[in-house]
């Protein structure tokens, strides 16, 4: 199986990825990362590790449509049967969902559908609640919504600062994110209307 990340910014979650699959514990192949933004770190992450770099920029292209475009050239070439998203700071279009239906998944730093966007574990913080956390879901038309695939949780201390939260939300992405993706890649995700049945043999 081939897989293609898509980052925008740091690529923590990219380099989490990288790890699980010189492991073993991910068994596809990481064939390309697609990134817009041509400062971000998970650029020299993918230089590292040899993966192959799709560099579109937004605004090189006169709309939506014709960077998507560009983008699902890339997608072909490499003969991509499942889109990681990591950070990836664009809303794709209902046309690359549907053209990717079911084989998009993405990592949000919250309890969805709780603090759906891009501050979430900002918001979780300054509302005050004591339980934030990480979900893994497939990607569907609408923001944050799709069937959601694994989820933890993760304890707000009164200690706990904005920062303290940040790290331990991404320690725990770290983890969760290459258990979807394998458990993805193993066959073992089975959609049922809006939830996902995990097999676990």
């Amino acid at each position: 199986m081939n897989i293609a990340v898509f980052a925008s910014g740091r690529g923590t979650n990219f380099a989490a990825i990288i790890r699980a699959i010189k492991k073993g514990k991910i068994k596809a192949e990481l064939r390309l990362l697609v990134c817009d933004n041509p400062a971000a770190a998970a650029l020299s992450k993918a230089k590292r590790a040899g993966v192959r770099i799709a560099l579109v920029k937004r605004q090189d292209y006169p709309g939506k449509k014709e960077f998507e475009a560009a983008i699902l050239r890339y997608l072909e070439e490499e003969k991509i049967d499942l889109i990681v998203l990591a950070g990836f700071m664009r809303m794709l279009s209902p046309e690359l969902v549907a053209e990717f239906r079911n084989k998009i998944i993405n990592i949000h730093p919250a309890l969805l559908p709780s603090f759906k966007g891009s501050s979430a574990i900002k918001d979780a913080f300054d509302y005050g609640v004591k339980v934030t956390g990480v979900t893994v879901h497939f990607v569907d038309e609408n923001m944050d919504s799709g069937p959601i695939i694994l989820q933890q949780a993760v304890g707000i201390k009164e200690s706990d600062t904005l920062e303290s939260l940040e790290k331990k939300i991404h320690k725990v992405e770290h983890k969760l994110y290459p258990q979807a993706i394998r458990l993805y890649v193993e066959g073992k995700l089975k959609i049922e209307g809006r939830k996902v049945v995990v097999s676990r043999h």
